[in-house]
């Protein structure tokens, strides 16, 4: 089973960045002096992974874990808008992925419904012609 922490690294090659990074890039918000930003940061982050477990299993390379839905932390209160730009994209992301996902269930009930064709159908039977008579 793949880690979280895993799993953002192994998507690192995929032009991404990792969300560690991001928060590094942003000027490493976790001093105890920003608790309000470092707050929305670990819950941007936790929607980062829960995005990147459903991209991964749509390439059918994992199998998300199961777990709790992702509810907002009690208390959060407005968006710094310093995350504004990283918000924005996770929103672009799990937009694309809800997309790919009604694609892929569409695709498979059209699957689906050929298959059953093919059995109401029975087994193909052979039939001979008598050509000579």
């Amino acid at each position: 089973m793949t880690s979280r922490h895993e799993l953002d690294v192994s998507r690192e090659g995929e032009g991404r960045t990792p969300p560690a990074q991001l928060i590094a890039r942003e000027g490493g918000h976790r001093r105890g002096d920003d608790a309000f930003h470092a707050r929305w940061v670990d819950a941007l982050t936790a929607l980062e992974l829960d995005v990147a477990d459903a991209e991964a299993s749509l390439t059918g390379d994992h199998t998300p874990e199961r777990r709790d839905p992702w509810t907002p932390p009690e208390g959060l209160g407005p968006m710094p808008a310093a995350l504004r730009t990283r918000a924005e994209a996770l929103l672009e992301r799990q937009t694309e992925v809800a997309r790919q996902i009604t694609e892929a269930a569409s695709m498979s009930r059209r699957q689906a419904r050929a298959v059953q064709a093919m059995r109401a159908n029975g087994p193909a039977r052979p039939v001979y012609v008598d050509m000579a008579g």
